[in-house]
């Protein structure tokens, strides 16, 4: 059977617009997190992460845009087009396009956003992003919380398994709002401090912006050397809470079965974890318990929010990517903001940045709704 790979990538964030840049600010320990006391926003101060504006502004007029473009547009638009040009992949009826993201263009519904509201349908999104490339096929919007990002790479496999596409490019991306950080504000989720993922002094969230953009593909040929083997995949919803995740762990749980099985990998097998880890008390708590439960317990694990912050339906597809730089590199990255263990089974939360060699990570998400994600992937050699 074929192999079917993620291979080019691209992250633009608060760290860097390449992915190189970014995985190099990782390395060294940098956050892209700042903090924000701005009583127009919000009545509390709180962390976040941003692409800068201006910067964006000039990488997206080299693409010469021909009308106006939203800010999540110019991000997607900005990433998904250097995985294209270093491709070099014709976009011909073999060649899907998915569009994973949370909320969208959302701010498109404020009172003083210069676009039309129905710039904020999801469906729009996608005609946008595919009209500018001049994609044959639709785009494909996953929508499903906090693992719309890696749930789209399952998706391309899965079209690719099934002959549908050769080749799918996925871009993914939400920006920061006014209505966003509302509304985690009302859940009494948003931290005034960085974030500590799975620390016993962890006191919340902070939400970050990021756009990212992979090719999944079963060809062989023009592969970057972070390239790597997709071996599995399962989505589970453990259907306990609007917001609240499984205390027991179960989607989560299922969610990796169904992977290990499909990949044919054991969990003793895995070399590093690329969990969630939003920093929350019962996220944490939750997938502490769903990897004792795989069996899990001892692989290095880490939670990249200190870093992004937490970027919603981009999380999972930015966090894929640095994973498979993580492998190339055989280095494991600090989970930043960790200190003492503060859930109530044995994980192992990497405390430094240390070089190993590896070979095979898993990538968890799970999200509002009860929906979760796992994948494992192989080094391509």
């Amino acid at each position: 059977m074929t192999d079917i790979l993620i291979s080019h990538n691209n992250i633009i964030s608060s760290l860097g617009f390449t992915s190189e840049s970014v995985v190099k600010n990782i390395h060294n320990e940098i956050s892209g997190l700042q903090f924000i006391d701005d009583q127009a926003i919000l009545p509390e101060p709180f962390y976040t992460s941003l692409v800068p504006t201006d910067k964006l502004q000039l990488e997206f007029n080299k693409l010469n845009p021909k009308k106006d473009y939203t800010r999540l547009e110019q991000m997607m638009i900005t990433s998904l087009d250097k995985v294209i040009m270093s491709s070099k992949i014709d976009l011909n009826n073999r060649v899907g396009l998915i569009i994973s993201t949370t909320k969208g263009n959302i701010d498109a519904l404020d009172d003083d956003n210069p676009f039309p509201k129905e710039r904020a349908y999801l469906s729009e999104l996608g005609k946008q992003v595919k009209d500018f490339f001049g994609f044959k096929n639709d785009a494909i919007v996953v929508s499903n919380a906090c693992v719309s990002g890696i749930l789209a790479v399952a998706i391309a496999k899965r079209y690719i398994e099934q002959g549908v596409y050769d080749h799918v490019f996925i871009t993914s991306g939400d920006v920061i709002t006014e209505f966003i950080l509302s509304g985690f504000n009302s859940f009494q989720a948003l931290s005034n401090q960085p974030c500590k993922p799975y620390d016993k002094n962890r006191s919340g969230i902070n939400i970050g912006e990021v756009a990212a953009s992979v090719l999944v593909t079963n060809e062989s040929r023009n592969l970057p050397a972070e390239t790597v083997k997709i071996l599995g995949e399962g989505s589970c919803n453990d259907a306990n809470h609007i917001s609240g995740p499984s205390r027991t762990g179960e989607g989560l749980l299922r969610s990796m079965a169904s992977a290990f099985e499909q990949s044919g990998v054991l969990p003793k097998d895995i070399d590093y974890i690329s969990a969630h880890g939003t920093a929350t008390l019962f996220n944490d708590e939750m997938e502490a318990i769903a990897f004792n439960r795989m069996q899990l317990e001892r692989a290095p694990l880490n939670s990249l929010k200190g870093y992004f912050g937490h970027s919603l339906g981009a999380s999972g597809l930015v966090e894929t990517i640095v994973g498979m730089h993580s492998i190339k590199n055989n280095t494991l990255y600090k989970s930043l903001g960790f200190e003492t263990l503060g859930v109530t089974k044995p994980i192992n939360v990497i405390k430094q940045t240390t070089e190993k060699k590896l070979r095979t990570f898993l990538k968890t998400a799970s999200g509002f709704g009860g929906c979760n994600t796992a994948v494992i992937f192989q080094i391509n050699n």
